[in-house]
């Protein structure tokens, strides 16, 4: 079991406690999330928290000004940021099989359990819906390949320009099209060149998602979806090997091994690859879609988080 420091343990209750204070709410579970909670993080990590909350008066829902649905702290002094659901936004977000709603019941450090998720964790993890948490996973992929790998244009409907060259003083790029080359002023407001940081982190955020995301299609097209461990160096394990040759697991294995060790933010390139970092977009519903959690059932799980803390 993965655990933090005794010194962390009692500045997040402590940081708990305000916000309950400050924004008139009880926190029934909170738990690590990020890096920590997948087993990445190195000795010099932050301390990434998510909570879920419940108004101390469940009026405030019927009241004009309604009850915050998010709350986010950054104790930046203390190496912790916080940020929480309200009950009815994380249960809608598991009605959505959000990625993240997910990861944090399955999270093993746990700061607070007023609540205990262990049977609402093993529901979601019957009934997510797998098309929903592909998606999910392969916009997590894409979406930081396109902001941090790769060098593109950006236009405004979201096409993606590969830059072949930039053009004396930065004026103007040549960009291939179509299996063309055009070229296109810097000053056209059409398009937005990437950032780009393509550091051991980044790499390894998008390599674990598109391994997600290619590794649950993989399974549900032989006939039962499986759900990737949340504790990556597992499931490069335990699970990869069925879908993914060695010396891609290699690879994955050397980036959670570097971030490990500390060099999360080294300058290294592309490590994924750009088709890697794109998993399908269109994936067969008939296959890979299903109802996902019952709705009424969660309402279920909703009241006996309430009761919890009450």
């Amino acid at each position: 079991m993965a655990t933090v420091p005794d010194h962390v343990l009692e500045s997040v209750d402590e940081l708990l406690t305000t916000i309950e204070r400050e924004h008139s709410v009880s926190v029934a579970l909170a738990v690590a999330r990020g890096s920590r909670a997948w087993g990445a993080a190195s000795p010099a990590s932050d301390y990434d928290v998510g909570f879920v909350f419940v108004p101390e008066d469940l009026r405030r829902y019927a009241h004009l000004e309604t009850p915050p649905t998010t709350i986010h702290e950054d104790a930046e002094s203390d190496g912790i940021e916080l940020q929480g659901w309200d009950v009815r936004t994380f249960a809608q977000l598991l009605a959505d099989s959000n990625d993240g709603a997910i990861c944090l019941l399955r999270s093993p450090i746990r700061y607070r359990t007023v609540y205990d998720p262990t049977d609402l964790a093993e529901y979601i993890e019957r009934t997510y819906n797998p098309m929903d948490l592909y998606h999910a996973w392969r916009g997590i992929a894409t979406s930081n390949y396109r902001k941090y790998i790769s060098h593109h244009l950006v236009s405004t409907d979201d096409e993606l320009v590969p830059i072949l060259e930039v053009l004396e003083d930065d004026d103007a790029y040549v960009v291939e099209i179509d299996d063309g080359t055009t070229t296109i002023m810097a000053s056209d407001e059409r398009f937005a060149e990437t950032q780009t940081k393509p550091t051991v982190k980044r790499n390894l955020t998008i390599c674990r998602a598109a391994m997600s995301a290619r590794y649950l299609k993989a399974t549900g097209e032989r006939g039962e979806h499986d759900l990737p461990a949340l504790e990556f160096e597992t499931f490069l394990s335990e699970q990869a090997p069925a879908v993914f040759d060695a010396e891609r697991i290699e690879r994955a294995r050397e980036l959670l091994e570097r971030k490990r060790a500390g060099g999360g933010a080294i300058d290294i390139g592309d490590a994924v690859g750009c088709e890697f970092a794109h998993p399908p977009r269109e994936i067969d519903p008939e296959i890979h879609a299903r109802e996902g959690p019952d709705t009424a059932r969660l309402d279920g799980f909703v009241d006996e988080l309430i009761a919890a803390i009450r």
